[in-house]
């Protein structure tokens, strides 16, 4: 029969939940109970359609399908079944987000599961520091204690108005601050970074809202270089930290090309003040 489907007759037995209240508590913890039913004894993921069992019923979910032979609850060997019944429960039943553990609290179809975890204002962060390989993942909360512990970052406690010193600026590399607000109830970096290609150096300078994009498009920052009459400004909304520092780069960020560098550089420092105001 080869790659054939064979409609299972044989389906997992669902047990009975109370239908008598209609209160909401009781309708979500139905939902929640059968739910869980639905979870892969391989990876504890969801298992959504298509849905493929054993002989004896128990279900696998289609990611961990292919890299088993035997069925992981029985050892019972794997074919090609479906189970149709399954996949219908499956499409009435509203499935927690993934992201539940990082504080989403939406509950969707299997259909639109997908679509909403990808954009989810509660899915984890990336590590936000430019240039390094570092593969770390948390929390909004978690990103400012990650960068402290692992990476070489300075602090400035004073977001409205901060004076920023990168040395050093003949080396190529990146400086990053944190700024810690004092009233605006969010959290900004400012990444310095400079880069050498065929001999021609270029720095580059912007600031990220530790937060999503729609909460960034809430404000604006003012850096400005000053030096013996001289003044060099750049205004901007700041980027969420959910953007690579390497894709801002090609588009929206103070650029400095080596002679300007040079005409604001004292002592190999360069003195950015930075301004940050709600729009």
């Amino acid at each position: 029969m080869g790659n054939q489907v064979v409609p299972s007759t044989k389906h997992p037995r669902l047990h009975s939940t109370s239908s008598s209240s209609t209160t909401a508590t009781n309708t979500t913890a139905d939902s929640a109970h059968i739910a869980s039913l639905f979870e892969c004894p391989v990876c504890l993921d969801y298992i959504l359609p298509p849905i493929s069992q054993c002989k004896n019923g128990h279900l696998i979910c289609s990611n961990c399908r292919p890299k088993m032979t035997r069925c992981p609850t029985c050892r019972a060997r794997l074919g090609n079944i479906r189970c149709l019944g399954m996949e219908k429960v499956a499409s009435t039943v509203m499935f927690p987000c993934k992201h539940s553990t990082y504080g989403c609290a939406v509950a969707l179809l299997h259909t639109e599961k997908r679509e909403h975890e990808e954009t989810c204002e509660f899915r984890p962060y990336s590590c936000p520091f430019p240039g390094s390989s570092c593969t770390w993942q948390g929390s909004r909360e978690q990103v400012v204690p990650h960068l402290m512990k692992c990476h070489k970052t300075i602090t400035a406690t004073e977001v409205e108005k901060t004076v920023l010193t990168p040395k050093d600026i003949g080396l190529v590399g990146v400086m990053c601050c944190v700024m810690i607000d004092k009233g605006f109830d969010h959290q900004f970096i400012f990444v310095f970074e400079k880069h050498e290609k065929s001999g021609h150096g270029q720095c580059f300078a912007t600031v990220q809202l530790i937060g999503t994009k729609e909460q960034a498009e809430n404000f604006k920052y003012r850096l400005e270089l000053k030096s013996q009459g001289k003044r060099l400004t750049w205004e901007a909304t700041p980027r969420s930290i959910r953007e690579p520092f390497s894709s801002i780069m090609k588009s929206d960020c103070f650029v400095l090309d080596t002679i300007t560098t040079q005409l604001f550089c004292d002592n190999d420092k360069m003195c950015f003040h930075m301004t940050i105001s709600m729009v």
